[in-house]
């Protein structure tokens, strides 16, 4: 076990208290919620790709029970896809498509009231660098300073990106496959008992400890993982997305009623 450092705000390897929650898992199955309990967790924050609200929230449902929350979250694709800044969105009321405007997409979260996360910031070409996180300030709520696909420096970076515009941190297992749940997560000191508390605590920077695992067994599954993240940032994702027809997030999809039709990139 590794002593707490708190200049980062981030612990490895510790024995968490308090109110635990993994902050971004894509999979949800019956071997994720049996890991999740497993691995400690209190909830879990669940938002897959190119996935509507409504489908999310219906599965968040049916996996929750008294041991285990799951709760929606959604993974918003902004700008196009060679130039996409990726957004965390947790505690919306409305649905928010793909492929909007990072303005438009901002807004639209600003006008829900909705907890503003930064997913794996300066990371590759897929999330916001320092310019945007100071041009959002007033929008987001906190930046991801670790997930398992992470490296060091890019662990290093994100931990600078916070000290120098002052955002709030978590970590998350960013969990494309199973075996990462629970991997990273935050720590909150008082409970979290609905959507609405979760969504609370991460707007109002409520107390809370960012924790990781580490050693051989959590080596392999972070290789397992970057070697994932190919697949996911590849045309050929993107390709089969769009010969499904009107992907289901699409602004051009008919559960948006041409809402968007100012701000898409598409």
């Amino acid at each position: 076990m590794e002593t707490p450092n708190w200049a980062t705000g981030v612990t490895r390897g510790v024995t968490s208290e308090g109110f635990t929650v993994d902050l971004h898992v894509k999979v949800l199955d019956e071997h994720v919620v049996e890991r999740a309990k497993a691995r400690g967790l209190d909830a879990v924050v669940y938002a897959p790709h190119f996935t509507r609200l409504p489908d999310i929230r219906a599965k968040a449902r049916a996996f929750s029970d008294g041991e285990l929350m799951v709760y929606p979250g959604r993974e918003l694709f902004t700008g196009t896809w060679q130039r996409r800044r990726h957004v965390l969105a947790v505690g919306l009321d409305e649905q928010v498509p793909d492929f909007l405007t990072l303005d438009g997409t901002m807004a639209e979260l600003q006008r829900q009231d909705a907890a503003v996360l930064v997913p794996h910031p300066g990371f590759l070409s897929v999330s916001l660098g320092l310019g945007e996180l100071r041009t959002y300030r007033e929008t987001i709520d906190a930046i991801e300073v670790y997930n398992p696909k992470f490296l060091p420096h890019h662990s290093r970076r994100a931990r600078r990106f916070a000290g120098t515009t002052g955002l709030d941190r978590f970590a998350s297992s960013y969990a494309h496959l199973p075996g990462t749940i629970g991997e990273a997560w935050v720590s909150f000191d008082e409970p979290v008992d609905d959507e609405a508390a979760l969504t609370a605590a991460l707007r109002d920077g409520a107390p809370r400890r960012v924790d990781y695992r580490e050693g051989p067994l959590q080596t392999l599954r972070r290789g397992l993982e970057f070697a994932h993240l190919g697949y996911e940032n590849s045309w050929e994702k993107f390709d089969r997305v769009m010969l499904q027809g009107t992907p289901p997030t699409h602004p051009d999809h008919v559960a948006y009623s041409g809402q968007f039709d100012d701000v898409k990139v598409y």
